[in-house]
């Protein structure tokens, strides 16, 4: 059975799972559905047609399913938020429902969204992300699997940050980012500054992996080729691995750009 707190708000039409646990004043909508083991803390609002899967942790006052603030939503659309299991949403952080009916924002599993983060319409993370407090991504963002992004940091609309790449404190993310990257800001432009070595080396890449992607970034940044003579010198003379095919594909399929 859930534990839900005499102050709290659950409206009827929500479906709670086993060993929910909803704190004082917090308020969960009409169609939202919340998995076995999560918990909602004080304050904190789940709104619209939200489904946050189990064993996830919703802090005090985050609000999650609220509408859009996309001036082109129009009264009566229905859009989703998902959010998958263990993630935690920390103190304040918001995240909206999408603009177009059948939109979804989606939080994927074991994700860690940090105090005042919020995530606009459209906005999709993958599984493992992690974004530090503060973070700010506008409409149709899209964080791959495992990428961390650093406090403060403003995400452009439609950009791409790769798989297990990170991002350092207050960079303006205006272009996509690589995959397996280390970006940071010089004088105002986001910039690769080299390979994610201590992020890779710790989820247990081989070395020759990581020694490949340092040939790639090497042959992209470093050698005064363009980019399309980079990319497929990174084809043709690196041995081919899932990686290095994973990262020209990013490449070669970026409609933003990649810094």
């Amino acid at each position: 059975m859930a534990k839900i707190h005499p102050t709290a708000i659950v409206e009827d039409g929500a479906i709670l799972g086993e060993d929910v646990a909803i704190g004082p004043y917090a308020r969960v909508g009409v169609n939202a559905k919340i998995g076995d083991g999560t918990t909602i803390g004080q304050g904190a609002i789940i709104d619209g047609h939200t489904t946050i899967g189990s064993m996830c942790q919703i802090f005090p006052y985050a609000l999650i399913g609220m509408k859009t603030q996309d001036l082109k939503y129009q009264e009566g659309s229905v859009s989703f938020v998902e959010i998958g299991d263990r993630t935690v949403i920390r103190e304040f952080a918001t995240v909206h429902l999408g603009t177009k009916d059948g939109e979804k924002t989606i939080i994927g599993n074991d994700c860690l969204f940090m105090a005042y983060c919020h995530a606009a319409h459209g906005v999709i993370l993958g599984d493992h992300v992690i974004c530090s407090n503060n973070v700010q991504l506008a409409g149709d963002v899209h964080l791959q699997d495992w990428a961390i992004v650093g406090g403060s940091c403003a995400a452009h609309q439609f950009v791409t940050v790769g798989r297990h790449s990170m991002t350092g404190g207050m960079v303006k993310i205006r272009q996509d980012s690589p995959p397996y990257m280390l970006v940071d800001e010089d004088a105002g432009n986001q910039k690769v500054i080299g390979v994610n070595v201590v992020g890779l080396t710790r989820r247990g890449f081989k070395k020759e992996i990581v020694a490949a992607l340092k040939e790639a970034h090497r042959l992209i940044y470093r050698s005064g080729l363009n980019r399309t003579q980079a990319l497929d010198r990174v084809e043709h003379d690196i041995e081919p691995c899932e990686e290095i095919a994973t990262l020209v594909d990013f490449y070669r399929h970026s409609t933003r750009g990649v810094c």
